[in-house]
């Protein structure tokens, strides 16, 4: 039996080869030569020796048992395959004969189906032409049904009309209404055009026929009241026939499909409101005096008047009987917009016509605005209701607002700044009212800017208000730098009235601009901006609108970073002429003779220094300028800065200059803590904080001998310490020495300097 095709060893390590195949014979064997292998073979196990022959009855034994073992296996493996692949055949042809079978009942069914079908189709095409037929037949009843409908319903609307049962034919139009919403989905386009005709007929009858009684009874009652009701009338004998009429006649009527869209107002009340609408158009159009363009007011004041005159009826007599029918509308209400209705028609007919006249543009935008106020209060006309303000939102008109604003305001602000007393506060002689000291001309331009917002508060357009507090901002920051020019022309005389009620202007735009961002009418604003965002304002970047979003910054933020530079700029103006002056006058005082002065022992008493007496006179004389100049925080900042200034001015220019024996050290002292400081007594308690350097100083110079020397030694020691970085932890700190004597601004170093100026030191 051949081995398998794989290559394996015998148990000799001597690889077997393959079995040849019948159809390709080894080359060698065709000759009747052994096969090469085997040659192979036979030479390594054998070889030439005749004494190994005796090996060949083993291996010949060894080659039988594993050709025994290969032939077992060969065996068992196909005598197993075969049983499963009968078993697979067996079923897969059990498979195929169902497949079939099944194919077989199928295709007898589809040719009895077939054959049924083509039986029946002739009956089927016979029963869906009657069927047809019928629903024809069914439709064309229906349509006869319905026109039979019409017909019956408005014959009963006649017959109701002839015998006045006008609320049964109002009850028949009712129900033809309720038709016309049944065949919104027919597709009857003619049946449905047909009865909405016929619904337009009956309903323009019906209506023409409840408006002429309407009419009738309020003609009786004495509609409309175009002057103010006069309570001393007696009402008429048949009042109370007359309110019965009235309330039936405006009992509601039902909301009909297929008429034109509904007015706004109610068919009662545009009834009511005929003879008012008469008389307007009567007055205020065509060529008649009473209408003028220049005067809006006489159009605007009547519809004020109407409202007034016939509010209290509305509400007494006409509000009732809508209550009762279950009417959710509110009569005084519905009065007010059919007469708003015709403020606006006019409004908008004539705002146009005025865009080339400036002033009867700026009286047109005033009344309507004065015409809104009284419409919100007087009226109380609901603010979730458009009034009169929406005809100045028209673009062509909105922009010639902002432009006639612009003018206007600019020229004002021309005339104030020009005016005689435009740098005076009109409270100057009203103490407790002259806290700002404002001059004239800052606050007229902030009331300028106050009217502005009140003009443009109450518009329903936050991109409006916007566009007005742009040009508020714009205005704000051309007075800036009007006010900047100004103060360079002063600026020679920093110290001259024009000059500080500059400063007093600069200070009270910013201080009103600072209550203006905290104020709810512009955080609201703030945040209409961020929300608009470069629609307004144009491109924001991320820190400037996360400022706006979280309330940090305002809408006056860059205005008011302006002015607080423009202010502070003059601010340093001013206290450096101050200081000029100062130190003109302070030369001798720093040039004096501290050295040589007696000590305080030799002197009875102690007065100021002869050579201080020139500054303390202009320092005198310049702060109660100052305060009668400048406001309040303005001066409460210039004294502080100029006690800054001085502080400085002092320690380096008359104590680091000079060296002070007893004496001199005690003049010193007395002449700062005596005269200077209480100088600056007047407006805070303890001055002495506002000249830390000259108090240290003065304790410095004017400590006792043997407590000079022995801080000399600390801050010595501390020094060579320090150089040799070798510092004893157990000493205190110098800086604790000199906290002990008060001195807490000077650094050692200082001390030490100050130390070296004293003159009277033992063995000198």
């Amino acid at each position: 039996m051949a081995a398998p095709t794989t290559e394996r060893e015998n148990s000799l390590g001597t690889p077997l080869k393959p079995a040849m195949a019948d159809s390709d014979p080894d080359p060698e064997s065709e000759d009747g030569d052994l096969p090469a292998y085997l040659a192979e073979f036979v030479e390594k196990e054998i070889g030439s020796d005749l004494k190994s022959l005796k090996k060949v009855s083993g291996l010949l034994e060894k080659l039988t048992a594993e050709n025994k073992l290969l032939e077992e296996q060969v065996l068992t493996v196909s005598s197993s395959v075969p049983l499963r692949v009968s078993s697979a055949l067996s079923a897969a042809e059990e498979s195929r004969a169902c497949v079939e079978a099944l194919l077989q009942r199928e295709r007898v069914l589809s040719n009895t189906l077939q054959q049924h079908l083509q039986g029946a189709q002739v009956w089927a095409d016979s029963l869906g032409q009657t069927l047809g037929q019928l629903d024809t037949i069914e439709r064309h009843m229906k349509y006869l049904q319905c026109l039979a409908r019409i017909e019956e319903l408005s014959d009963s609307i006649q017959q109701f009309l002839m015998t006045s049962s006008v609320w049964e034919a109002v009850e028949a139009v009712g129900t033809m209404a309720s038709l016309d919403l049944g065949l919104q989905e027919s597709g009857c386009a003619h049946l449905q055009a047909f009865l909405r005709e016929t619904l337009a007929f009956w309903h323009k009858i019906l209506k023409d026929r409840l408006a002429s009684d309407l009419e009738e009874v309020l003609t009786q009652l004495h509609w409309p009241f175009v002057s103010p009701p006069v309570s001393t009338l007696s009402p008429p004998a048949n009042a109370q026939e007359l309110h019965s009429q009235l309330e039936l006649l405006k009992k509601p009527q039902p909301s009909w499909a297929g008429l034109p869209p509904a007015t706004p107002l109610s068919l009662p009340i545009q009834i009511m409101l005929l003879p008012l609408s008469k008389r307007f158009r009567y007055h205020f159009t065509g060529h008649r005096q009473t209408n003028s363009l220049s005067k809006p007011e006489w159009y605007l004041t009547q519809v004020l008047m109407w409202m007034g005159n016939n509010s209290k009826f509305m509400e007494e007599k006409i509000q009732p009987i809508l209550d009762r029918a279950g009417a959710k509308i509110n009569a005084k209400v519905e009065l007010c917009r059919g007469l708003l209705s015709l403020a606006q028609e006019k409004l908008a007919y004539d705002a146009p016509r005025l865009l080339y006249d400036d002033a009867l543009f700026c009286h047109l935008v005033d009344e309507i605005l004065q015409f809104e106020r009284e419409l919100r209060t007087t009226h109380a006309y609901p603010s979730v209701l458009p009034g009169a303000l929406h005809i100045l939102l028209e673009e062509s008109v909105f922009q010639k607002w902002l432009s006639v604003e612009r003018k206007m305001a600019v020229e004002k602000v021309d005339a104030m700044l020009s005016a005689e007393g435009a740098w005076s506060s009109q409270y100057r002689d009203i103490s407790d009212m002259d806290e700002l000291k404002a001059p004239d001309c800052a606050e007229t331009f902030m009331t300028l800017l106050l009217v502005i917002t009140d003009r443009y508060r109450s518009l329903p357009c936050s991109r409006a208000q916007l566009s007005f507090l742009a040009l508020q901002r714009e205005l704000v920051d051309d007075f800036r730098i009007r006010l900047t020019q100004v103060m360079k022309e002063e600026s020679r005389s920093p110290l001259g009235a024009r000059y500080c009620a500059i400063l007093n202007a600069v200070n009270y735009i910013s201080t009103v601009l600072s209550d203006w961002a905290d104020n709810v009418f512009f955080l609201q604003l703030q945040q209409a901006a961020v929300s608009l965002g470069e629609e307004v304002w144009g491109p924001l970047g991320a820190t400037e609108a996360g400022r706006l979003a979280s309330l940090e910054g305002s809408l006056f933020e860059g205005l008011l970073g302006l002015l607080e530079r423009l202010r502070g700029d003059m601010m340093g103006r001013l206290l450096e002429a101050v200081m000029r002056e100062v130190r003109d006058k302070a030369q001798p005082y720093c040039r004096d003779r501290w050295l040589s002065l007696p000590s305080q022992m030799d002197q009875a008493t102690m007065c100021l220094s002869s050579s201080a007496c020139p500054m303390m006179l202009c320092l005198r004389d310049r702060l109660l300028q100052l305060q009668q100049l400048l406001c309040l925080p303005l001066f409460q900042s210039c004294w502080q800065g100029l006690a800054e200034r001085l502080d400085h001015f002092i320690y380096q220019d008359a104590i680091l200059y000079n060296h002070f024996n007893e004496g001199g050290a005690a003049q010193l002292q007395f002449d700062m803590t005596r005269n200077l400081f209480p100088l600056f007594g007047h407006y805070c308690k303890r001055p002495e904080n506002f000249f830390k350097h000259v108090k240290e100083a003065c304790i410095i110079l004017t400590l006792p001998v043997g407590s000079a020397l022995l801080l000399r030694d600390v801050l010595n020691q501390a020094e060579e310490e320090e150089e040799a970085l070798t510092p004893d932890s157990q000493r205190p700190a110098p800086e604790s020495a000199l906290n002990e004597l008060g001195v807490y601004r000077l650094a050692p170093v200082d001390v030490q300097i100050l130390l070296g100026l004293r003159a009277s030191w033992p063995g000198q």
